[in-house]
């Protein structure tokens, strides 16, 4: 019945899509509107299958965790910031300095 079902759901959306372009003499936003209730239509036939029930779970769970996120401040984040540009600039020259110590044996190993 699920995969009738998401059948069903793709039927409004590939008409609205024909229906976009089929009437193109048409205000273009009429024909977004129209095109959006047939993705909302889709949208709550799919919600009536297994996999759509599930999908919306998962979208409510992920908003009760984004809220628990915690924000750094300006502070942290400034500091973080320096840090890594800290690090960033460090690591080149001493990749920097690598190369360049690489580069002199290989000169003299090929004179």
């Amino acid at each position: 019945m699920d995969k009738f079902l998401l059948t069903v759901a793709v039927l409004p959306i590939a008409a609205a899509i024909g229906g976009f372009y089929y009437f193109d003499d048409q205000p273009q936003w009429m024909r977004v509107i129209a095109l959006l209730v047939a993705v909302g239509i889709s949208g709550l036939i799919a919600l009536q299958t297994a996999p759509g029930r599930a999908a919306w779970a998962f979208r409510r769970e992920a908003i009760i965790e984004a809220r628990k996120v915690v924000w750094p401040t300006w502070k942290e984040t400034y500091q973080t910031t320096m840090i890594v540009l800290v690090v960033v600039i460090i690591m080149s020259l001493l990749l920097w300095a690598l190369d360049s110590i690489l580069a002199w044996v290989v000169r003299t190993l090929t004179n």
